[in-house]
């Protein structure tokens, strides 16, 4: 199930993402399928916590496969399907390596490197697929913005991961304990 959930989230996120106009906060600007990509980040960690590091990236591969196809199949350019694969790796790899090498209960594992593959995930993709360097969508003046706005959305869902899985493994820690 876990693999079903990572790969569906990065379905969906691209599905809407292609689908539904941007959220807009002020001067934010953040893509609908931002919701999901977090989202990602968190079913990822659920499926190296299971599977290992190794086998991870066998998914983060197949994964990247199955988002390009569904990316191009709606629509989006090459420069767009190329700028989501590279953040796609980028960030998937950073929050692979971080959990692993993280020496903490699993929520803080998934809260700090959900962070930091949200981060590259959010500067790779509105540099390299948004602003004047890739398809040109975004002016360089709205780039911070974009990013800063993506970040925040991304950062919030890893919170609210964390907390929900803090609760499930701080349960099952104290049933464990209580024996």
């Amino acid at each position: 199930m876990r693999i079903l959930f990572y790969l569906l989230s990065i379905v969906i996120a691209n599905v809407v993402t292609a689908r539904f106009a941007p959220l807009e906060f002020g001067m934010f600007i953040v893509p609908m399928g931002t919701l999901f990509v977090g989202a990602t980040f968190i079913f990822r960690d659920l499926v190296q916590n299971k599977y290992g590091r190794k086998k991870t990236y066998l998914f983060i591969f197949t994964a990247l496969f199955l988002s390009a196809i569904v990316s191009y199949s709606l629509g989006d350019t090459l420069m767009i399907v190329a700028a989501s694969a590279l953040s796609f790796l980028i960030a998937e790899t950073a929050d692979t390596e971080i959990y692993t090498r993280l020496k903490l209960p699993m929520a803080w594992r998934v809260f700090y490197s959900g962070i930091v593959g949200g981060f590259f995930d959010s500067v790779v993709f509105v540099i390299v697929g948004l602003s004047p360097l890739g398809a040109g969508f975004l002016p360089w003046e709205a780039v911070p913005a974009a990013i800063l706005g993506q970040v925040i959305v991304k950062t919030v869902i890893q919170m609210f991961g964390a907390l929900i899985l803090s609760q499930i493994h701080g349960t099952k820690e104290k049933e464990v304990m209580a024996g």
